[in-house]
């Protein structure tokens, strides 16, 4: 429609499921959940008809380093946005008897993710690579830790996840900059801060999981240690990825897909947290085929982490690049993208920043943090399907580290 404009509001708490203890694992995302039953003066349907009511959605996410809470509205829907998000970080109600409801709910969430293989396979190579730390424990948290959870623990949780100093108000789209700080000052500005807290260093540690499933094909995630998202070498990072699995000119789909027809899904990608990261392969592959494919992946690490090939860093390069410009056609996704930058070097990065960022990496660039990748010897892999598959992990780490 002519002259129809849109915004996008988000507001986003530095903490989540890494600033769990054991004994609270999946209290973040239990809690994001029970903030919807209600907060200020709404009820749960109260909440979500105000901004549904003007032609809005709303919506959430929990992840290990954040939790973001979004708005997307139309023009002139800044106020009320502000306004039922300030009440959902701020003011929830947490009733008691929903939260026996919602622990249900959560419930049924982490028994379906464990039924789908897809799923269960990542969580199993995540707790193989950070055993024993929160980047380790799955987000959805377990039965046992989130059915502990009481009203006045989660009230007493959502001052610290949610405390003022960790809280970013972050806007896109048809939004006034001075309407957003008024409005954001009023609703915000009493808001409490929590204890300071610090994170303890991630390490990954490595290894293989395996777990037999009467299946038709195997799910295969093969990790190795990355960098995280303030090391220098973030943009090789992210480009060696891009080459290895990111596309379907990549060396994964050409080499395991296209060639040799292992795998009818295999793709790479970079995860960065702030201080760590992991570079992680995921494969769908015929049980029979599972090992061959493991090792063709350590094969095509190998072979780039020698150089790029001729044109190779260039399409990576703009496949990254698409890749991070394209998403801010979205207001949503330039908000979302700008509280974390804030989170994470206090400061916004203009596009033609991270252009020139991605354009000055080097082949040597990607020499250097495939060696970072490598040279600890270390790697995480995980299998789950038919028991033929399940030698894939150990012919991964074989073929690497031989």
């Amino acid at each position: 429609m002519p002259g129809l404009e849109t915004l996008a509001l988000s507001v986003v708490a530095g903490r989540g499921a890494r600033w769990e203890t054991p004994a609270q694992s999946g209290w973040s995302h239990l809690l994001e959940h029970m903030v919807f039953k209600g907060a200020g003066s709404r009820t749960a349907r109260g909440l979500v008809e105000a901004i549904e009511d003007q032609g809005g959605s709303i919506n959430a996410a929990t992840g290990y380093e954040r939790t973001s809470f979004q708005v997307r509205a139309l023009k002139g829907g800044l106020p009320l946005a502000v306004e039922v998000l300030s009440d959902l970080v701020l003011r929830p109600t947490l009733d008691a008897d929903e939260l026996v409801r919602e622990i249900g709910i959560v419930g049924q969430e982490i028994a379906e993710a464990t039924d789908t293989p897809d799923d269960r396979v990542f969580d199993l190579a995540q707790t193989t690579a950070f055993t024993g730390q929160s980047l380790g424990r799955p987000i959805l948290g377990l039965l046992e830790t989130i059915g502990a959870a009481s009203r006045n623990d989660l009230a007493a949780f959502r001052g610290e996840i949610y405390a003022a100093q960790s809280l970013i108000i972050s806007a896109a789209g048809a939004v006034d900059p001075d309407a957003l700080l008024a409005l954001a000052e009023a609703a915000f500005g009493s808001a409490a801060s929590g204890p300071a807290g610090s994170l303890a260093p991630a390490r990954f540690v490595g290894g293989a999981a395996a777990e037999v499933r009467r299946l038709e094909q195997a799910h295969l995630v093969l990790l190795l240690p990355g960098v995280g998202a303030r090391d220098p070498d973030y943009f090789p990072f992210r480009i060696f990825a891009e080459a290895l699995g990111g596309g379907m000119s990549s060396r994964l789909f050409q080499e395991a897909r296209e060639k040799l027809g292992l795998a009818y899904n295999i793709d790479a990608y970079a995860e960065s947290y702030a201080d760590v990261g992991v570079l992680g392969v995921y494969a769908g592959a015929g049980a029979s085929d599972a090992s061959r494919t493991a090792q063709v992946v350590a094969e095509q690490v190998l072979a780039l982490a020698g150089g790029p090939a001729a044109g190779e860093l260039e399409r990576a390069k703009a496949q990254l690049k698409a890749a991070l410009f394209m998403a801010r056609e979205s207001p949503l996704a330039r908000a979302e993208q700008a509280a974390g930058q804030l989170l994470l070097f206090d400061r916004l990065f203009s596009p033609a920043e991270l252009a020139e960022a991605v354009d000055a990496v080097s082949p040597a660039d990607l020499r250097r943090v495939a060696a970072r990748m490598i040279e600890p010897g270390s790697a995480a892999a995980a299998v789950l399907g038919p028991k033929a598959a399940m030698k894939a992990p150990e012919t991964f780490a074989s073929a690497l580290f031989a």
